[in-house]
């Protein structure tokens, strides 16, 4: 993976590849951001970086042999770490990492590298509600690997993806690799939800946060994917905020059924919460509970764009809204609702709600506490 072949950011490879060349490579960094924002993809491009001994023009060279095994995910002194678990999984059974480096490599070249939490539970066959895990037996794995001496490169990598997922004991274990870290060792922690890792493996990583995608650079990967009308790529990067992911299924038009039932899901909500009916609320949770992680995710982070939309509405900035259709005209009528006494309390509900359903709470329990707690702030108005 070059720098290259990933899409916009191109400040932060300017960074990156900056803090390299002056010699100032960190032994612990955080890659923070969502999936579809390029977080992995920039965090394999770096590793890739830094191994290559041709690397010039602010990339890696990309065709000697270091670059050709990292590609393949195949490098001896760069390891990969990734939630993993299985159905049939017997008791006491310790499922790792290099035990799916398969299918995992199958993903990575089928996606270019961009691809999703979900996406990769798929691909293990996990269900609707089992979620991949970081264990303490991989921690184990990870001190074990780096104990070795490395074969080719500089620097021993260790790449970890998710590791908000890890349980406590894998997570302290980590943290004490951090602490105290070998010569020339680098993690890369590559994370969507950094605010769920400890406070103390926070503090001792270097930050990198990647932001949303340049529309106008989606805009150009949308008309290289294939849509001739400029105004429906438009209309497409405008939408997809920032997120290659959501670009794509917009593309292919995966997305329309799973966003109108999302937009369903809000109106239902907001309406059954202006009207204070409690026992139709604890409906519409078990209704939202049916959803997979990833649907449930989903209606989350389409509330608050909705309700950021009607804020803006009601603030009087409906001219740089996104809104059209249907719920242009449903956030029209419900942007009187939505101000400066309630936002925020609704946004940090629905970041609490997306914080407990990334760390696997009930699900009915989690959108029950939601609804209510939004019929209440929506009733006062």
């Amino acid at each position: 993976m070059r720098f290259a072949d990933i899409a916009g950011q191109e400040e932060l490879k300017r960074h990156l590849t900056g803090s390299v060349d002056r010699g100032r490579i960190s032994h612990a960094q955080l890659f923070s951001g969502e999936a579809g924002y390029g977080t992995l993809p920039l965090a394999v491009a770096y590793a890739q970086y830094v191994c290559c001994p041709n690397r010039a023009g602010g990339d890696s060279c990309g065709v000697c042999p270091s670059c050709r095994q990292i590609e393949d995910m195949a490098h001896p002194d760069v390891h990969m770490v990734f939630p993993v678990n299985k159905r049939d999984k017997k008791a006491g059974e310790a499922v790792l990492s290099d035990s799916c480096l398969g299918k995992w490599r199958e993903l990575w070249h089928e996606s270019g590298g961009y691809f999703s939490p979900q996406q990769w539970f798929d691909r293990l066959d996990l269900g609707k509600t089992m979620k991949g895990l970081i264990t303490a037996k991989e921690s184990d794995e990870i001190i074990r690997k780096l104990s070795f001496k490395s074969f080719s490169s500089e620097y021993k990598i260790m790449i970890i993806w998710l590791p908000e997922l890890m349980n406590g004991d894998a997570a302290n274990k980590i943290l004490k690799i951090l602490e105290e870290p070998w010569d020339k060792t680098l993690f890369l922690l590559v994370a969507e939800r950094a605010d769920l890792l400890l406070p103390t493996i926070i503090s001792r990583t270097q930050q990198v946060t990647v932001g949303r995608i340049a529309t106008e650079r989606l805009e150009r990967a949308a008309v290289e994917g294939g849509i001739a009308d400029v105004a429906a790529a438009h209309n497409m990067a405008r939408l997809a905020g920032g997120d290659l992911l959501e670009l794509r299924n917009l593309m292919r038009g995966e997305t329309d059924a799973l966003r109108r039932e999302c937009f369903e899901l809000f109106c239902r909500l907001m309406r059954l919460s202006y009207n204070d009916k409690h026992l139709d609320l604890m409906s519409w949770a078990d209704d939202v509970s049916e959803l997979t992680r990833e649907g449930q995710r989903a209606f989350l982070n389409n509330a608050a764009r909705l309700l950021r939309e009607s804020y803006m509405i009601h603030a009087g900035a409906a001219s740089i809204s996104y809104l059209w259709g249907e719920e242009a005209d449903f956030c029209r009528k419900f942007a009187p609702y939505i101000g400066n006494s309630n936002i925020e309390f609704l946004v940090g509900e629905i970041e609490r709600a997306l914080a407990q359903i990334t760390q696997n709470g009930s699900p009915r329990i989690v959108f029950t506490h939601f609804a209510l707690a939004v019929s209440k702030t929506i009733n006062r108005l």
